[in-house]
């Protein structure tokens, strides 16, 4: 495996697609080693960004390196440092399992002997084995998703980049999948990940970078970003049919911030700083306005909270309308 001082660096990176800017003029750095989490809300630019970081996409304007090398000038030395899961399995359906390892081992240049062991080596270590010989076309998608990943790690990359790889798998594939990553950044390897799934990016990412409209707007570890929230969030639940607006009315002034409400869902959040000493506080109001609430809890920040302060929507809630401040006077 290459030894590499950045897995990624990008300098003003632009790309459109008519009217739409996909990438704004993203700068980034990624220290090569563990594992990098790209995280945004649908249509923010993330699968563009991997696009042109693994040479499939031109730029319009700005550079990208990929271990030191110009993904457009040098396109043919970063292929050769890097692994790739798209969000589909780039997948032979007529092949079996063992043949589409085989067949990628060769064309990443392994002789045929090396190309048999690793394919082996991979089914073991994704657990395929009984359904190596049989045609990928009769996969499940979880088994596809998992060969496809599988198909990125062949050549032993430096740089490995999986756009949203667990999509489709269920827990038990997840899991497996995480800590196959983590074992991987223990040997040097760098991982580019996106995802939907917050307590993924949680769980593994080293550092997180945060786009939103082709722009990056966050970056950081996970505690930095949960910090930049700050403070607890008491979370409360308005009963079936009653307006979750008078909650955060009466709980107005009580947070360092002011409530915001989820009209959909009905749920009521507060940032407050003094945890547990102002629950006193919330039952005094709630019984002095006459409310009543079925669930309340207080909590530490999330990704998803994170998410919420800084693009203003919940990253896996597109439909859900947007969460909306109250302030009173």
């Amino acid at each position: 495996m290459a030894e590499i001082k950045s897995a990624v660096v990008t300098e003003g990176l632009r790309k459109r697609f008519g009217d739409v800017r996909a990438l704004d003029g993203v700068d980034m750095e990624v220290a090569a080693g563990g594992v990098v989490g790209l995280l945004g809300p649908n249509g923010a630019g993330k699968t563009t960004m991997v696009r042109i970081l693994s040479t499939l996409l031109p730029p319009d304007a700005g550079r990208a390196w990929v271990g030191g090398f110009d993904v457009v000038r040098q396109s043919e030395r970063v292929r050769r440092l890097i692994g790739l899961s798209g969000q589909y399995a780039a997948l032979d359906a007529y092949l079996t399992g063992a043949e589409n390892l085989r067949m990628i081992g060769r064309l990443s240049g392994l002789t045929r002997a090396a190309a048999r062991v690793r394919a082996e080596e991979l089914l073991h270590l994704f657990d395929l084995v009984p359904a190596a010989r049989r045609t990928v076309r009769t996969y499940s998608g979880g088994m596809r998703r998992r060969l496809d990943v599988a198909a990125s790690l062949v050549a032993r990359p430096a740089v490995l980049f999986l756009d949203e790889p667990t999509t489709g798998l269920d827990p038990r594939g997840r899991i497996g999948l995480w800590r196959l990553l983590t074992s991987l950044t223990r040997e040097g390897m760098s991982v580019l990940l996106t995802t939907q799934y917050l307590e993924e990016a949680d769980r593994l990412a080293d550092q997180i970078v945060v786009l939103d409209a082709g722009r990056v707007i966050a970056t950081g570890t996970a505690e930095q970003l949960k910090t930049r929230v700050g403070g607890e969030r008491l979370e409360l639940q308005a009963p079936p049919g009653e307006d979750p607006v008078a909650l955060a009315v009466a709980l107005n002034g009580l947070g360092h911030d002011a409530p915001t409400v989820d009209t959909v869902t009905g749920r009521v959040i507060v940032p407050v700083k003094d945890g547990p000493a102002v629950l006193p506080e919330v039952a005094t109001r709630l019984a002095n306005a006459g409310l009543q609430v079925t669930d309340l809890a207080l909590r530490r920040p999330t990704l998803d909270d994170v998410f919420l302060t800084l693009t203003g929507q919940s990253i896996g809630s597109a439909t859900t309308a947007d969460p909306v401040p109250v302030r009173t006077a």
